[in-house]
């Protein structure tokens, strides 16, 4: 038995925020002393490295829960289901609802619970709750998912990954200009063909790894060092993605038995386009290959990187034909792959 995405939906916040809406942010070192060059360097070399131009926030009046809901809706309308159908609904996320304002969490109830009842889904049979992995999240729940359905607990289940990242940013620290807002949706049931997904791998490596990222005071010593923001050692996670996601993508689609050639597209976290390039290129080079253009479609230069939702608004957006260039077409095999927080790594091969 296989398990296919049958609806998809996703939810891309309207306030857009450009580079340059960074010119007049106080950015510091990590000591608290400021860079000794402006921001129109800071934000030239940043997009440089990034890839990044445009982000998205979410609207002040809406939460990461709010954005799930309204992607929700249109994975149930794609699938053209009943949302009393459902028997999980996985919500992926790292810091729950966060109001406009503040950058506390609240996840009491589940980001799940509060989308169920958003959808006024009766059903108590339909189980929902949340899933912290990280950026790779999403895929982490599609994975609890195959297992649910494969054996026989479930029949079809709603994946969630929803983030508002901009609300727990140091504005100090010139790394807030890579996060942003969004939500995507799947709902999968088992395949009645050959469609579906074919293989998966998934890994946390928790020893020298597993503060790469974390919750840290702001690089701005006159604010209260008790309020913690997301921080990260870039060099590292960027070294750590090139030695380690090209394996286990390797490993995933060798126990897949597809071929190498036979790969249509790899949709990976949008975390950094200079990051993502590497991956797919030392992929390839695993088969002494190389990379086939147009192979890796990217949405992080409009709308940055909004954790666990950008593998499902990447998918979502191909699906519409608002990827230049990109289409996925029956029959197509993808990798879906991804990197972060724990740090976890996790993939899998795909037949559309």
């Amino acid at each position: 038995m296989k398990i296919k995405i049958i609806g998809i939906g996703s939810y891309i916040p309207n306030l857009e925020v450009k580079n340059t809406d960074f010119d007049k942010h106080i950015f510091l070192n990590e000591d608290g002393t400021p860079f000794g060059y402006p921001n129109e360097i800071v934000i030239k070399k940043f997009k440089g490295i990034t890839g990044i131009e445009n982000r998205r926030y979410a609207e002040p009046q809406y939460t990461a829960s709010d954005l799930a809901f309204f992607a929700a809706e249109k994975a149930i309308a794609n699938a053209g289901i009943d949302a009393e159908t459902l028997d999980y609904i996985i919500f992926a996320h790292n810091f729950g609802d966060v109001k406009t304002g503040t950058n506390q969490t609240d996840i009491l109830p589940s980001l799940a619970t509060r989308v169920k009842n958003k959808l006024a889904i009766k059903n108590p049979k339909c189980v929902a709750y949340d899933i912290l992995f990280g950026c790779p999240g999403w895929i982490e729940g599609v994975l609890q998912a195959n297992a649910f359905i494969k054996s026989g607990m479930a029949k079809r289940v709603m994946v969630i990954g929803a983030e508002t990242l901009s609300r727990v940013v140091d504005d100090h620290d010139r790394d807030s200009m890579i996060y942003s807002d969004g939500a995507g949706v799947s709902i999968l049931e088992a395949s009645p063909d050959e469609s579906g997904l074919l293989s998966y791998e998934s890994a946390t490596y928790a020893n020298d790894e597993a503060n790469y990222l974390f919750f840290g005071k702001s690089y701005n010593p006159e604010l209260d060092p008790d309020i913690k923001y997301i921080k990260m050692y870039g060099r590292k996670i960027y070294e750590f993605a090139l030695s380690n996601v090209p394996l286990a993508m390797k490993s995933c689609l060798d126990q897949s038995g597809i071929a190498i050639d036979d790969v249509k597209k790899i949709l990976i976290h949008q975390a950094n386009e200079k990051m993502d390039e590497a991956i797919v290129e030392r992929f390839f080079k695993l088969y002494d290959k190389a990379a086939p253009k147009d192979i890796m479609p990217m949405s992080i230069h409009d709308l940055g990187n909004s954790s666990v939702a950008t593998v499902p608004t990447l998918y979502d957006l191909i699906l519409q034909g608002k990827i230049e260039n990109q289409e996925i077409n029956k029959g197509d095999v993808i990798i879906f792959a991804s990197v972060g927080a724990g740090m976890n790594i996790n993939a899998f091969v795909y037949r559309y």
